[in-house]
């Protein structure tokens, strides 16, 4: 049971490798750059910008204001007469859009509806320039916010 110390006679001795191996630190920079760059935009705010507060406000309802209404299945209801189909929408919004002053649009939607159906009315309503478009609401009940 023998150990070499030294070299062995004939053999070149071989030479010390003094180079760090830097791959590993690479990939552990490339991993923690990766992570910066996540989650620092979720942290920094871009633009800062001052939000309003939300507040509910009756509306006034007057008679010249016109109220879409939409059903669970999907039917359009124009001041409480059925409307056939979205085009009759669409000529009846033309209609009132050249008005002056143009009629605001208040849009009653079932909360069973399709938000589709109710997605095709502000369409519609925004294809024939209608400019003032609103939603009508149950005022919430209790004190909640």
């Amino acid at each position: 049971m023998g150990m070499s110390v030294g070299s062995s006679q004939g053999e070149p001795e071989e030479e010390v490798l003094a180079t760090i191996n830097t791959t590993p630190l690479v990939d552990v920079m490339l991993v923690m750059l990766i992570i910066f760059l996540i989650t620092i935009p979720v942290v920094i705010k871009t633009v800062p910008v001052e939000l309003p507060n939300a507040t509910n406000i009756a509306t006034a309802t007057k008679p010249e204001n016109i109220v879409v209404a939409v059903d669970r299945e999907g039917g359009i209801y124009w001041n409480d007469a059925l409307l056939p189909d979205y085009n009759m929408l669409l000529e009846k919004f033309k209609g009132i859009a050249t008005m002056d002053p143009q009629p605001e649009v208040h849009i009653r939607g079932d909360k069973e509806a399709r938000f589709e159906a109710i997605g095709k009315v502000i369409v519609n309503a925004q294809r024939a320039s209608i400019l003032k478009v609103g939603f009508i609401t149950e005022p919430q009940q209790g004190g909640g916010r």
